[in-house]
C-alpha cells in the first residue's frame, strides 16, 4: 500500500449536503476497495486562481488514502467522469511525507565516516 492525496475541486453551485454526499461516496468507495485510514478535508468554497470551465469558485476537498495504485487509479477514472468535479488530482506521497519515515538520526550518527569532529 502506499500513501495517495487526491485534491479535488467540485462545482461551488452545489449544495452543502450534495457536496457531503460526494465526498462520503468517494471514501466509501476507497474503503470498500481495501484503502486504509482514509481522511477527508474539507476546505470549504475558495475563489479559483482562473476560470475553470467557466467557473471561479469552487468546493474544495483533500482525501488522504493509503491504498493500492489500481484502487487509485479507479477513483481517478470516476472524478474525470463525474459532471460535479471541476478539477481533480491524484498524488502518490513520498514515504517520508506520509509520517512513514524512520526517526530523525542524531547530529553524532550524521557525521561522515573518517570525518574530524574536534576541529583538529
Amino acid at each position: 500500500m502506499r500513501p495517495y492525496e487526491v485534491m479535488v475541486i467540485l462545482d461551488a453551485g452545489l449544495e452543502d449536503d450534495a457536496v457531503r454526499a460526494l465526498v462520503d461516496r468517494y471514501t466509501r468507495q476507497l474503503r470498500d476497495a481495501g484503502a486504509k485510514s482514509v481522511k477527508a478535508d474539507s476546505w470549504g468554497k475558495r475563489r479559483l486562481a482562473y476560470p475553470v470551465k467557466h467557473r471561479s469558485e469552487g468546493f474544495y476537498v483533500v482525501i488522504e488514502a493509503n491504498a493500492e495504485p489500481a484502487v487509485l487509479a479507479d477513483l481517478d477514472r470516476q472524478l474525470g467522469l463525474a459532471d460535479e468535479v471541476v478539477r481533480h488530482k491524484v498524488i502518490r506521497l513520498p514515504e517520508r511525507t506520509a509520517g512513514r519515515s524512520r526517526p530523525a538520526a542524531s547530529p553524532e550518527s550524521t557525521t561522515a565516516v573518517g570525518a574530524r569532529t574536534n576541529g583538529a
